[in-house]
């Protein structure tokens, strides 16, 4: 099975696809944020980088989907190629950070991507707030991150929403985040992993809600 986990930055993505893989024995597969070599240049100045970036990201996650096509196991992935398009690079060319012509450009070729790879078994989407992903973006201190601004975090949210709700096609797990600590508390992670057991396995266990 093919197993992701979507949610805007500081949503907690890599902590849950973290315990889940430990879990489950599956194979975690996490995006390699701190090795994108534009990354540090885009958040200096957005308008120029913003193509490559984007196109670096998209390259990636469709290295990771060719993989995971052939892999022989469940994979678990943090952040999707969908995500990356949908909300990330959509959210910069919406801004005007990406010309019309790069976006086609763009859009073009994920298009063809899309040809030959498949969705997954099961998207499970972390729900949060503008002052939860904050709080946990100033809490994990990555210098890049700290020059975001709360209208940029709000956008993104925005555009999660309507990618899950209205333009995905495939299975979703929405988990509300604000409310939950999966890594300090086994109880809520006990409750989100009994959701997925009833999700992908059928399966019913004491912890079920009401």
């Amino acid at each position: 099975m093919y197993i992701a986990v979507a949610g805007n930055i500081g949503s907690g993505k890599s902590t849950l696809t973290r315990l889940l893989a430990r879990h489950y024995g599956w194979e975690a597969r996490f995006e390699a944020v701190d090795h994108n070599p534009y990354l540090d240049d885009y958040y200096r100045d957005i308008e120029r980088w913003a193509f490559n970036l984007e196109v670096y990201f998209l390259k990636e996650r469709f290295r990771d989907l060719i993989s995971i096509a052939h892999a022989d196991h469940t994979v678990i992935q943090d952040r999707t190629i969908y995500e990356g398009v949908y909300v990330f690079m959509e959210n910069n060319h919406a801004m005007g950070q990406l010309s019309d012509r790069d976006y086609e450009t763009y859009m073009e070729l994920f298009r063809q991507m899309l040809s030959v790879v498949k969705q997954p078994d099961l998207m499970i989407y972390l729900r949060a707030s503008v002052p939860h992903l904050v709080g946990n973006i100033q809490k994990r201190g990555r210098d890049y991150e700290q020059q975001m601004q709360l209208d940029y975090l709000e956008n993104l949210n925005r555009r999660y929403d309507d990618f899950i709700y209205n333009r995905y096609t495939g299975r979703v797990m929405t988990i509300d985040k604000d409310g939950l600590d999966f890594l300090g508390n086994a109880k809520d992670l006990g409750l989100i992993i009994d959701r997925i057991d009833r999700e992908l396995f059928g399966l019913f266990t004491l912890n079920v809600e009401h």
